[in-house]
């Protein structure tokens, strides 16, 4: 039986808070990406290569006002 989106609204807001909580993360939960997975993974090996890059010296970090100087540069 389907029921209008007025009528899942008005039993919604009769559910007590933990449980409109609960529908709520669920809701959420169902409009993510459903390759969130693969883009932890790919920022995970991303941050892993930056960080050997400088463990080996290849490169040279920035202190973060070196780098907002840069942005700031850019943007004029």
């Amino acid at each position: 039986m389907a029921h209008s989106l007025a009528d899942i609204e008005k039993e919604v807001t009769q559910l007590p808070p933990d449980a409109r909580e609960r529908l709520i993360r669920v809701l959420i939960d169902s409009l993510e990406p459903a390759d969130e997975g693969d883009i932890a993974a790919a920022w995970e090996q991303e941050v892993f290569g930056r960080s050997e890059e400088i463990r080996k010296g290849t490169v040279e970090p920035a202190s973060a006002d070196e780098a907002l100087a840069r942005v700031r540069g850019t943007l004029r």
